[in-house]
This record gives C-alpha cells, structure tokens and sequence, in this order.
C-alpha cells in the first residue's frame, strides 16, 4: 500500500527509533488514561465528588510543562535517549506509586509528580524520531507516533474491561508499571538523534531561542492549548459521560472507547501521511470542519450503535488533525532546542485547558448529569478556535534539520520544501 511505502523504506536504525518513541507515547498515555476509566471508583472509594477526582486529571495537565521544560532541557543538553529512559522509569514509578495512594491528597500529590515525568516523553521522542528520519517519511510517521496516544487509551480501555472487575482501580494503577520495561529496548536497540550530535550544545540556547522567537512561540502555546482542548475535552470525561448518562456496563464503555480509538488511530494515520501531500495547516483545518457535523451524533445519540458511530468518527477527526501536530510543531522549532520547544509549547498549551475537566464535570452536573451537553459544547467551540488559529501561522513543511533555518518564516508566511 503506497501510504505505508515510506516506512518500509526506513533503515533498522531508523524503525527501531520510531517504534521506541511510538511505544513511549503509548505506554505514557496509557498509564494517564487508567485514571478516566476509575474517577468514579476513587470518587466512591474516598467518599468525595468526581469534580474533586477530576482535579487529578487537572494537575497531571498543569504539571506536564515542568516535565517537558526539565526533560527537554536535560535532551538538548544530554541527548533524547539517555533522557528518554530517566523519563519512562519516573512515569511508571509514580504511577505505581498511585496504587498505594492512602488518601485523595496523597493521590493527587501523585498524579501531580506523575504529570512531570509525563511531560517530557512526548517532546523527547518526537523530536528524537522526526530528527532520525528522511524529511519525506515525516507525515506518515508523525500520524503514526501521535497515534500512540489513542493506542494508550486503547490499551487503557482493554485493562479496565479485564482487570477492573477484581483488581479495582488500585489494581489497574499497579498494571501502570509495565512501561518501565520499554527502557531496556530502548537501551539496546536505540541510537542518538543524528542531528542532536552535530550540534553544539550551550547552556544558555534555550532562553536566546525563545526570546529571539517569543512571538512563534506565543502563537503555537494558543494553538496547543485549542488542541489540547480538543482531545481532552472529547476524551477525559467520556466513559463517565457513558456510565452516568447512560447506564452502561464496564463491557460496554470498554467497547465504546476501544472503537474510538480504533478511529482516533485510522485519521491519525491517514490525516499525518496526507498532509505530506496537501500541507499541515490544511490537513488540521480539514479535519477541525470534520468534526463540527459529528458532534450532535457523538453527544446524543440515543442507543449504542449510534454512539458507537459517532465515537469512531469524532476521534478520527479529533486525532487526524492531532496526527500532524508532532512533526509541524517539529519543523517549527528552532534547531538548537528542539527536544524542548515541540514538548514545552505542547504542555503549556495543557496548563492553560487544565482545569477543563472539572468545569466540563460542574456544567454536566448543573445541567442535571448532562454530560453529552458538556462534550458537544467544548468541542464544537474548541474545533472552530483551531481553524480560526491555525490560519495566523504558517508552515515549514518539509524543512532540513540541522542548518539553522529561521523559524520565524514559519510564523509570519508558509515555507514549502
């Protein structure tokens, strides 16, 4: 199939580096999405309301910029591998740690130290794979890595289906540190980033790069934070949108969010390896005017067949346009700090939504537990930000690596390959 003929055609090093930053990515999210699945058994285990579980969800995502600021620092100064590995070995510890949590406090002090270590893989392994591959296989691989995303949730779903029902949620917390494993791939079969290792690598580049480029870096924290709106506020709080609204069984929310997923992974795919072909700003806006249609399918469709559809059509869109935001935002950062600008844009873009959850949860409370109200409010708002953003930037599709291109060009008008 000629959308695949790109990865065929990476060398072992290369597909080894891809699949070890799509497994980081995956195993990542997966050990984030354990806790949307289990809100309300904390909520009911700690005798509070899942607004205040919800709260766990919001200091994952306001930490996430701490983690992406120290890793990515600690990537461009170190390199993206030996980083990576610190990085998986942290998320998994704090996330078994989570199992044993005795109190809501101590779970939310937790799911906060969580958020940092969770922070730093994602700017980590995409820049250390875009850095690693042909210009040409960017689209398809970026789709491909940023899919890890739903693969994690997918997983997630698989878990809280199989072990739920007699481990609890501690159980499925404890399942969170099997990513400690990957470090040992990572260890043996993984190379540094050839681009990182033919620069120089000074203290002081990070703070010079973003002062030099404040307003590309402004434009792409507001973008980041309208897409990270988009898969969170479509994500977070939709199997309790399934289980309170509609009474469904953990087989039944597990179906939902697996065929969810299994869109969110077809449009990733697809949506990355087309924009190669069309270009990254249109294929995000193609898939943003996508999902407005969608969304009065996806929140209120009475039985499960047409939630079902909708679920796999929301998240093909939701993920199609977030399966090229790895390598735009890749080729959109300057050389010299490019394992810290793609991950730490990316994760100030989750501070600034990071209190989304438990306002989505307030509004559907208020409005009598009417969560599909509050899923089709945000993503129908959050998807017209996005078209509306991502036409002020430009692009640099295409760009070499490595020769010291001015990144403002990105910002102010499109530059084509």
């Amino acid at each position: 199939m000629q959308l695949f003929d790109e990865l065929r055609q990476l060398n072992g090093a290369q597909r080894r580096v891809v699949t070890a930053s799509f497994l980081g990515w995956t195993l990542d999210a997966f050990d984030f999405f354990i806790l949307v699945f289990v809100v309300n058994a904390i909520a009911s285990d700690f005798h509070t309301e899942i607004a205040d579980i919800a709260y766990a969800i919001t200091l994952t995502l306001a930490m996430r910029p701490v983690g992406a600021l120290i890793f990515g620092w600690l990537a461009d100064r170190y390199g993206r591998r030996p980083t990576m590995m610190i990085d998986v070995l942290l998320f998994s510890f704090f996330e078994l740690a989570s199992a044993f949590a005795p109190s809501l406090a101590v779970l939310l002090v937790l799911r906060a130290l969580f958020g940092i270590a969770m922070g730093g893989e994602w700017g980590i392994g995409s820049s250390l794979a875009m850095e690693s591959i042909p210009a040409r296989s960017r689209g398809i691989v970026s789709g491909l890595l940023q899919e890890g995303y739903a693969v994690g949730y997918l997983f997630a779903a698989i878990v809280y289906w199989v072990v739920f029902p007699w481990a609890g949620w501690r159980g499925m917390f404890a399942v969170g540190v099997i990513p400690a494993l990957l470090v040992l791939y990572i260890r043996r079969g993984v190379e540094e980033s050839p681009v990182w290792r033919e620069q120089k690598h000074t203290s002081g580049a990070m703070w010079r790069s973003i002062k030099e480029q404040r307003w590309l870096f402004f434009y792409v924290i507001v973008l980041m934070a309208c897409f990270n709106a988009f898969s969170h506020g479509t994500q977070d709080l939709y199997p309790t949108f399934l289980k309170i609204q509609h009474g469904f069984s953990t087989a039944q929310v597990s179906t939902l969010v697996i065929i969810a997923n299994l869109g969110a992974i077809a449009g990733g795919i697809l949506f990355g390896a087309w924009s190669e072909r069309i270009g990254r700003k249109t294929a995000i806006t193609l898939a943003a005017i996508g999902a407005l249609p969608i969304a009065w399918i996806w929140a209120y469709s009475p039985g499960i067949v047409g939630l079902a559809f909708g679920a796999f059509l929301m998240q093909f869109m939701v993920q199609g346009a977030w399966g090229i935001v790895p390598v735009h935002l890749n080729e959109l950062s300057p050389d010299d700090i490019r394992g810290t600008f793609p991950g730490f844009t990316y994760q100030l873009g989750n501070l600034v939504i990071s209190l989304l959850a438990p306002l989505q949860a307030k509004l559907a409370v208020a409005d009598g537990n009417n969560y599909g109200f509050a899923l089709a409010i945000v993503v129908i708002s959050v998807a017209a930000l996005i078209i509306v953003v991502i036409s002020f930037g430009g692009e640099r599709r295409g760009i070499a690596f490595g020769r010291g291109a001015a990144p403002d060009d990105a910002f102010h008008r499109d530059a084509a390959a």
